[in-house]
């Protein structure tokens, strides 16, 4: 196939060979992490507006439990159909497409249409609130300053937009991947960008009443919006489109994880690797990977370095089909940059005051991957560590794959 392949590799390739080792397995550790975050915070919302739907009419009754357990079977499905209904994944894919671009702008339309008034564009665009302070305690706005609850509004932005890297780690299994995947990568940010942005405006325009919606008994103010603006029955089809939203979402981070750390695996870059490094013989997938991805995502309930290297290394930078020209570095600077900003702000406590329920346990879980992917390095990794495996077939620069996949009698799909 050839073409973008996944971090670890990507790092190996930009960086010097004499870095490229280090570089490769540390990639590799933090992107394993941001992929298990961000399914488990996909699929754990699905589970969250999933277990508010069953409150509609209902006598059933919200609790930390029964989201775990709604939590729990949803992984399992997204598990079992990443390994029993592989062949139905690019139908679901298509579905997907539809179902957010057609869902989204029905939602919209729904609710503006239906809502009984609709707020100003000078409370859309010029109204500040800062919600940051909880039990009574003075938002970071009056602690701080009102930049720096700007600035953690972003987070929600940005962790949407990290659905881009889900198109990196499918090249392989993609035809004409070297551009194909760039392309993915390309259209997923601007559909994302655009619908998100029409999503809210949406949202916020129908709010009838502020106090209400933050406060809403069922504890989800989107919930609340679609009630107050197309009464029980239409907000029972409108949580319905975004849980199939949030669904198809986890369904396909668990393939794009799962084939990450497959990847990784397969570098030998985890503990367990010659079992999580093997394909299923009747399949052609990981599928070991994919229940790893699922256990490590209830358990648990950052791209820069390869884009780092691009810009330090460019004179060792092998352009491919896609490539941006003159303005390649100066991207690349720029997301550099950017990067780096936004994983500061992402370790930052996000509500006053702070304490063991609120603290932000992002730095915790950073300095567990730093601590482990360098100590590791030091003490024994760097020993054995080979890096990316390359393809027996050298056609592309960019192909991986098991060396002794043949060897072992897996089959190569």
């Amino acid at each position: 196939h050839g073409g973008i392949s996944p971090p670890p590799t990507r790092a190996a390739m930009l960086s010097e060979p004499g870095n490229a080792l280090l570089a490769s397995w540390v990639t590799g550790w933090f992107n394993l992490l941001g992929q298990v975050a961000v399914t488990t915070g996909i699929s754990f919302g699905c589970a969250n507006f999933l277990s508010t739907l069953c409150t509609f009419n209902t006598s059933f009754t919200l609790t930390s439990k029964t989201t775990m357990g709604v939590y729990a079977a949803i992984l399992v499905s997204q598990g079992l159909i990443n390994t029993f209904g592989v062949h139905l994944l690019k139908y679901l894919n298509n579905i997907s497409v539809w179902w957010h671009a057609a869902g989204t702008t029905s939602l919209v339309i729904a609710i503006l249409a239906r809502a009984p008034s609709h707020q100003s564009t000078d409370f859309m665009f010029r109204t500040f609130i800062d919600n940051t302070g909880i039990s009574g305690s003075e938002g970071w706005g009056a602690r701080a300053s009102h930049a720096y609850v700007c600035v953690i509004g972003i987070l929600m932005v940005q962790y949407t937009l990290t659905g881009f890297n889900a198109s990196a780690h499918m090249t392989e299994e993609t035809h004409n991947a070297a551009m194909a995947g760039s392309i993915g990568i390309v259209m997923a940010i601007g559909v994302s960008a655009v619908l998100g942005w029409f999503l809210i405006l949406g949202l916020l325009f129908s709010i009838q009443n502020l106090d209400t919606t933050i406060a809403s008994p069922m504890g989800q103010p989107v919930a609340q919006i679609f009630l107050d603006t197309v009464g029980n029955r239409g907000a029972i089809v409108l949580m319905v489109i975004v849980i199939g939203a949030m669904y198809f979402c986890g369904t396909f981070l668990i393939t794009s994880n799962s084939r990450m750390m497959f990847a990784f695996a397969r570098d030998r870059g985890i503990p367990g690797h010659s079992f999580f490094r093997k394909v299923d013989l009747k399949r052609g997938t990981p599928v070991r990977t994919v229940w790893l991805a699922c256990t490590l995502s209830f358990i648990l309930g950052l791209p820069t370095i390869p884009i780092a290297l691009r810009v330090f290394y460019r004179k060792h930078f092998v352009r491919g089909p896609f490539y941006l020209g003159a303005f390649s570095i100066p991207i690349a600077v720029a997301a550099v940059t950017w990067i780096a900003f936004i994983s500061i702000v992402f370790l930052l406590p996000q509500v006053n005051p702070v304490d063991s329920q609120t603290l932000n346990y992002a730095p915790v879980a950073v300095g567990i991957v730093i601590v482990y992917s360098i100590g590791f390095w030091i003490l024994s990794a760097r020993k054995w560590f080979i890096g990316p495996v390359r393809q027996i077939s050298m056609s592309s620069p960019l192909s991986y794959c098991l060396l002794d996949r043949t060897a072992k009698g897996e089959r190569i799909s």
